[in-house]
């Protein structure tokens, strides 16, 4: 490359060779305004892997490449495929690129249009600028094997772009954008004529696989590649024809929007399962004009259904034809020799989680116990009772515990709370996980509300063995408060509760337990998976949740479930307490469910029911925030990996210039499919390590 026509201070050595100097590389990079700590971070990677010669580093073609390529490229194009653009950065052939030179290239890869303009520098040979016939038919011609399907330059397409072979016009860089776009459709144009002896419009399935491999080889996988032939399976005749070629070619450069519209597609479909007519339906209604054909879209479902293009596809069976680097599942998997060691696994991935779930829950408990002691005291008060109410709302409970038993009040009982909570959340996320994933469609993730629901009151109903105690203990504790100061009674500690109360009496209440727990489960973990897929859109186009979104979808989800099951809380409690004298006394849950409505009115099921949504709504926002923050930190070590479809629409975004030195290489290869490799000679003679002629300024 001449950086003579962008650097105005470069200046050509004793070989002829353009050197630049360093007021050349500060002039590019203040046009490019490039930051300081991006100038620093270019020098750490050129460092990390440039070789030392003569007390001055360089990078060779196998350390540039490693300086450049992504890495973990979602694409199909392979690492020794950067080495193309090695003879970009290296203007003076020597087979080295210092310093200065990796700097300028990455400058130049921080265009926006970086990925045709390294296109244009790789056909500009006598770097003027311009590119004229012979040199595109040069270039074009050094990077077509023997074997490959030759390329009319003769033909009135290139005469378009290029007049007559005297030279009377030659390609500015804008030109050579658009010729670089039109160009993979006129050499399947010219492929297809040359394939097709006998002129009757069509050619042989195995033809039409040379072709696509020639030109578009490295945008698919290699199960779409092995399938290619049957293409012509879709009309009678087994062979194929030019239209659909072009349709499948149109399929592929417009990759990026098809996988869009699947993912969405798929997203908002009731069963996450899209057929032909929907995919055609949803691009019709979300572009100005219409994007695919009936023949395009049969394409798809063709190889994404394996043959049969009617069936309704998940998002997963897309994924051997949107993703270059798909693998066929089996690959992935490591087979167990014995099902005993399945059972074991399985038995330690729950138990994983079930302490995950545990530390989970004590965390959410802590941080709302303040306002469970409120709402505890709110409910058990009594409008009956002669005399003066102790509370008139909760801020003056709030007020009245601080002031009469000190910041500690308000965690009196946290230790039975903790010792409980742990198995109590923990039983619920693990049973509700366990029950969602057995009923969970496995190539879609989807699962019918039916099941959504029965898993959440399992898991509910489930907890209650841990929960009854727990709940037992955890009020006479709360409540002993406010009778050390009405009555003077010292209070008792949780060892003198439980024997005072026996194992048959840690269940007291524990039928209004269960018609507060199942519900409230029901409907909380059915409300947060909705909100999170639903609202936040969780997984639509590979989204994941930042840290707020979890908490507000599990904050939001607590706050109906928390409510509505008020009146069984208020019942559970008012049969928990030890009832004082003068107070009315409960012979079961119905007994109570009446009484309370006959001496203090319907509004008193629903006491406490602010106090509690502000407790369980925050409680289980974090719980469900650490419970899911510790599976993504920590995952079950030896569980079995589902299948994902990652691409590069939806994996991390890598850094803007090896985007686009990546899309300089797909650019040249679509012009052929081994573009690069058989040009070695043509881009100029590498020097050795050794060589003393290699200077300290760079090309």
């Amino acid at each position: 490359m001449s950086w003579s026509r962008i650097l105005p201070t470069a200046h050509c050595d004793s070989e002829g060779s353009s050197s630049i100097t360093k007021t050349a590389v500060d002039t590019v990079r203040a046009v490019v305004a490039v930051p300081e700590s991006e100038l620093r971070r270019w020098r750490r990677t050129f460092d990390a892997n440039a070789k030392e010669i003569n007390g001055e580093k360089f990078l060779d073609p196998e350390s540039f490449v490693n300086a450049i390529a992504p890495k973990g490229d979602l694409t199909k194009i392979g690492r020794e495929q950067f080495g193309i653009l090695f003879r970009i950065a290296d203007t003076s052939r020597r087979g080295f690129v210092s310093w200065d030179d990796f700097t300028v290239f990455e400058t130049l890869l921080k265009r926006p249009d970086a990925d045709y303009w390294m296109a244009f520098q790789y056909f500009d040979v006598d770097h003027s600028g311009n590119i004229d016939y012979n040199e595109f038919k040069t270039v074009f011609s050094a990077n077509l094997g023997p074997d490959a399907i030759p390329f009319d330059f003769d033909c009135d397409w290139v005469k378009l772009y290029l007049g007559k072979k005297n030279g009377t016009h030659v390609l500015g860089y804008n030109e050579f954008t658009q010729l670089m776009k039109g160009l993979q459709g006129e050499r399947l144009r010219q492929a297809f004529h040359y394939l097709d002896k006998d002129e009757d419009g069509f050619i042989r399935p195995e033809e039409f696989k040379r072709i696509i491999l020639e030109i578009a080889g490295h945008k698919l996988s290699d199960a779409v590649i092995d399938r290619l032939p049957t293409l012509c399976t879709l009309t009678p005749g087994q062979r194929i024809s030019y239209s659909e070629v072009i349709a499948f070619h149109n399929v592929i450069r417009e990759m990026d929007m098809v996988e869009r519209m699947i993912r969405e597609a798929t997203a908002k479909s009731k069963d996450g399962r899209i057929d032909q007519t929907d995919f055609l339906n949803y691009a019709a209604s979300n572009s100005r004009y219409s994007l695919f054909t009936p023949m395009e879209a049969s394409i798809i479902f063709h190889f994404a259904g394996r043959g049969v293009g009617s069936q309704r596809l998940a998002l997963i069976d897309f994924a051997q034809l949107l993703d270059p680097r798909w693998r066929p599942p089996h690959e992935h998997l490591v087979e167990k020799p014995t099902a005993s060691v399945s059972i074991t696994q399985k038995i330690l991935m729950s138990a994983y989680y079930f302490v995950q779930g545990g530390i989970a829950g004590s965390i959410g408990a802590t941080a709302v116990y303040p306002i469970d002691m409120v709402k505890t005291r709110m409910q058990n008060q009594r409008s009956t009772v002669v005399g003066q109410l102790l509370y008139k709302n909760s801020i003056d409970c709030a007020k009245k515990i601080f002031r009469n038993e000190g910041f500690l009040g308000f965690y009196r009982g946290l230790g039975p709370q903790l010792v409980g909570v742990a198995p109590e959340k923990a039983i619920k996320l693990t049973v509700n996980d366990l029950i969602r994933s057995r009923a969970m469609d496995p190539e879609t993730g989807r699962i019918k509300i039916y099941w959504e629901l029965v898993a959440g009151a399992t898991a509910g109903g489930s907890q209650v063995v841990f929960t009854n105690p727990l709940e037992i203990v955890k009020i006479r504790l709360q409540v002993q408060g406010e009778t050390a100061k009405v009555g003077g009674a010292k209070p008792k500690g949780a060892i003198h509760i439980v024997r005072q109360l026996g194992i048959l009496g840690l269940y007291k209440g524990s039928s209004a337990c269960l018609l507060r727990d199942i519900p409230f489960s029901a409907i909380y973990f059915t409300a947060y998976s909705h909100l999170k897929s639903d609202f936040f859109q969780e997984g639509y186009n590979g989204k994941k949740l930042s840290f707020l979104e979890t908490l507000a979808a599990a904050g939001l989800a607590g706050m109906p479930a928390a409510y509505l099951t008020t009146p069984a809380d208020v019942v559970k409690t008012r049969l928990q307490v030890e009832a004082k004298t003068g107070q009315t006394h409960y012979a079961g849950l119905r007994d109570a469910f009446v009484k309370i409505y006959k001496e203090e009115g319907f509004k008193a099921l629903f006491k406490g029911g602010p106090a509690r949504v502000i407790r369980s709504s925050p409680q289980f926002g974090f719980t469900l925030l650490a419970y899911e923050t510790l599976k993504d930190l920590l995952p079950y070590p030896w569980q079995d990996k589902p299948i994902q479809m990652e691409t590069a629409l939806t994996s991390r975004p890598d850094d803007l210039s090896k985007v686009r030195a990546r899309n300089a290489l797909k650019i040249l290869l679509d012009v052929h499919g081994d573009f690069g490799a058989r040009a070695a000679g043509f881009s100029g003679r590498p020097l050795s390590l050794s060589n003393p002629k290699l200077s300290s300024s760079s090309s």
